[in-house]
């Protein structure tokens, strides 16, 4: 049968209960525009989690842990090299957490095609005097320009600039809540006790704020030349080498790579940072969820109101079939219903979805744990568009298959009888 008198049936059918067709069409609205809006939001949280914990660690972490050597007396031994030797208690061996030939081995780095930049990190562990108090804390040496330029480090300093720490001598930009605990302001000095118990003065220049209040009562942040001061190192000293990847999935490859050719211990992004990976795939997997639910649902509608439909039309699917319409005709009809139904209130829902979106991503958000995050996060991937509209002509073709088959196998006859 025709094409296009098959889609004129269905938009007088649809018209002659356009109440039902409102409904139904508002119902897939509804659902597209939470999943849109659910989707949007959810993954923009999960980019938002990354930006603050994610983009801050390296994909690769190059660093010598303080261990007890694998390799006991006991097990050099030839007298007992046939047994089982259990071992335990042992100190951990003396060797230093310095990386050696961190030179060289920043060198091979750079000039590895798959590294997108490396930066050099040392840490010292220290304490912040207040008065007769003192407060356990964390210096971090940084190359302020790498770790600006690879970890956005910029981003999080929330007072200052980051550029004080590279030109301003003996500077520090201090954690949030540890710049607090000691009512420090911008252009104080402070001191600060090295493990070797010397005292080293420090001019605060900006504080840091990572979101994680805990991290900011305890960390702070130096050039990487004032931490080698405080511990009284030459200007070769580096305990680690944080290096970013062009392809982050390359990690833990790379990572078992340059542990064993560099003679390092090494950590991937993936191992270092699997909670966060996890929550974000669960959120997702639960916003995907929520919203197909809800197509699912917008779907029983269309089902129950086609079914009416089938029903009230009876007399009209019986002259259709006596007029010359076969039941895959019939069948056509009732698929494009439902499918307009679904068409149209997808399209709607998209647009209802990105509007609510914006008005959601123009909503002030203020809390004292991020001053950098202004809005709501939304993300407006294409993607879930697409997957929405997908979702609900799937969902409303399905709706209304059965109905639509059930209409095709009506017998005019026993219509015209009254049975």
């Amino acid at each position: 049968m025709n094409a296009k008198l098959i889609i004129n049936i269905a938009k007088s059918l649809l018209l002659a209960r356009w109440r039902q067709t409102l409904v139904a069409a508002v119902g897939v609205t509804f659902s597209i525009t939470m999943f849109i809006t659910l989707l949007g939001f959810m993954n923009g949280l999960n980019d938002l989690l990354d930006n603050l914990i994610l983009n801050r660690t390296p994909h690769v972490r190059l660093f010598n842990e303080i261990k007890a050597n694998k390799n006991q007396p006991i097990n050099l031994s030839e007298r007992y090299k046939a047994y089982h030797n259990f071992i335990s208690s042992i100190k951990p061996s003396g060797n230093s957490i310095e990386i050696r030939n961190n030179g060289l081995i920043m060198q091979t780095l750079r000039n590895d095609d798959r590294v997108l930049g490396i930066s050099p990190k040392m840490t010292a562990q220290v304490f912040y005097n207040v008065g007769d108090i003192d407060i356990t804390g964390v210096v971090n040496g940084v190359d302020v320009e790498a770790e600006s330029k690879l970890f956005f480090f910029q981003d999080y300093v929330t007072e200052g600039s980051y550029l004080d720490l590279k030109n301003v001598p003996n500077s520090i930009i201090l954690g949030k809540g540890a710049a607090d605990k000691m009512l420090a302001r911008i252009g104080d000095v402070i001191q600060i006790t090295t493990p070797k118990g010397e005292r080293f003065p420090l001019k605060v220049v900006g504080f840091f704020q990572s979101g994680i209040v805990e991290i900011d009562k305890v960390q702070s942040y130096a050039s990487i030349k004032t931490a080698q001061k405080l511990l009284g190192q030459t200007n070769s000293y580096v305990t680690d080498i944080q290096v970013k990847l062009k392809d982050i999935k390359m990690a833990p490859a790379l990572s078992n790579e340059y542990a064993h050719v560099f003679n390092t211990d090494a950590e991937d992004i993936q191992t270092a940072n699997s909670q966060f990976e996890t929550g974000s795939s669960i959120r997702s997997l639960i916003s995907y969820a929520v919203g197909i639910t809800l197509l699912i649902v917008a779907g029983f509608g269309i089902y129950n109101i086609l079914n009416m439909m089938i029903y009230e039309k009876m007399d009209t699917i019986a002259i259709l079939k006596a007029t010359g319409f076969s039941g895959k005709d019939v069948n056509r009809i009732f698929i494009t219903i439902a499918l307009s139904i679904g068409f149209f209130g997808g399209i709607t829902g998209l647009i209802s979805g990105f509007l609510l979106s914006s008005v959601i991503d123009q909503i002030p958000f203020n809390t004292a744990a991020l001053p950098t995050v202004t809005t709501y996060p939304i993300n407006y991937n294409p993607k879930f568009y697409f997957i929405g509209i997908s979702f609900s002509l799937i969902t409303t073709y399905f709706a209304g298959l059965f109905p639509a088959r059930k209409a095709s196998k009506i017998d005019p006859v026993d219509i015209i009888r009254g049975k």
